[in-house]
């Protein structure tokens, strides 16, 4: 997840809002590894919206508090929504943790493999990403491109759980035969290669748009980050039911894609503000 954060929400930040300089300074350390990005824009519970952005920038200096930042207490660079500094809304700057101190409390979440962190910034150095008072609309295309990102992430997992409820239905038996013979395991599995099948046809609309910066991105991304987490929750409890009391227990893995799947659902925004997107989205299209 750290990569992730790296791969889906800095870079992305940083290729289309940064600077030459920039961009030369940190895509290549994020390319390899040898820096870590992430996006902090959420300071509370609840959506977050350009109007309850409080972190704020003085001349070059910023000081806030970042909620459940992805990768946020290993990142080297943080790409951080503030204030903007003429108060023209918001805007988006980069901040990097290797010339200054950045707090950072780790947080528990559903998934302990996941590093999710509070950061706390106090006039730290900062550079503007981007036009100033353009940080909500960076955000926005941001998110999107992310959304299409991490719905392959969680196509592969529905995939995964859906392979390893078919292997321990055919391995297992009970009354003499493969518990997949029998009708309300096959309906599971046919159930969740349905729902993959949709997630990966949303995904491919979703890597188009995404590929080709077609109109239709914020249409096919909540398009795809719907159908893929729908898809993966649905393949991860199911997974579970199919391996019976067993796939309860702490013995089996059936429990970490579950983890994941809640965890990924919430990673760029809930399920039911991508349903909102979506409805938004069909009614501009239309138009």
């Amino acid at each position: 997840v750290p990569f992730a954060s790296s791969v889906y929400l800095a870079t992305e930040v940083i290729l289309g809002a940064g600077s030459e300089a920039q961009k030369s300074e940190w895509l290549p350390r994020l390319a390899t590894g040898d820096a870590i990005g992430t996006l902090a824009y959420s300071e509370g519970p609840g959506e977050a919206s350009a109007e309850n952005i409080n972190t704020t920038v003085t001349n070059t200096s910023l000081s806030g508090v970042k909620r459940a930042v992805p990768g946020g207490a290993i990142a080297s660079v943080i790409c951080v929504l503030g204030k903007s500094l003429e108060g023209n809304g918001t805007s988006m700057y980069l901040v990097s943790t290797e010339n200054n101190t950045v707090t950072a409390k780790t947080i528990k979440t559903i998934d302990p493999s996941l590093n999710y962190a509070d950061l706390g910034f106090e006039n730290a150095h900062c550079e503007l990403l981007g036009a100033d008072g353009a940080g909500w609309a960076i955000l926005q295309q941001v998110l999107d491109r992310a959304a299409v990102l991490y719905a392959w992430e969680q196509l592969g997992g529905a995939e995964s759980c859906l392979e390893m409820a078919r292997n321990y239905s055919l391995d297992r038996y009970a009354f003499g035969r493969p518990i997949g013979s029998f009708q309300a395991i096959k309906h599971k599995l046919a159930e969740m290669y349905v729902k993959n099948t949709l997630a990966r046809s949303n995904a491919y609309y979703g890597a188009w748009a995404l590929s080709s910066n077609a109109e239709e991105l914020p249409l096919a991304a909540a398009t795809a980050r719907i159908g893929s987490s729908q898809a993966y929750y649905y393949a991860a409890k199911e997974n579970i039911q199919t391996h019976g009391g067993m796939g309860y227990t702490w013995e089996f893995d059936c429990q970490f894609f579950y983890r994941r799947s809640k965890a990924l659902a919430v990673a760029v925004g809930s399920e039911r503000s991508w349903q909102d997107k979506l409805i938004n989205a069909s009614h501009l299209a239309v138009a």
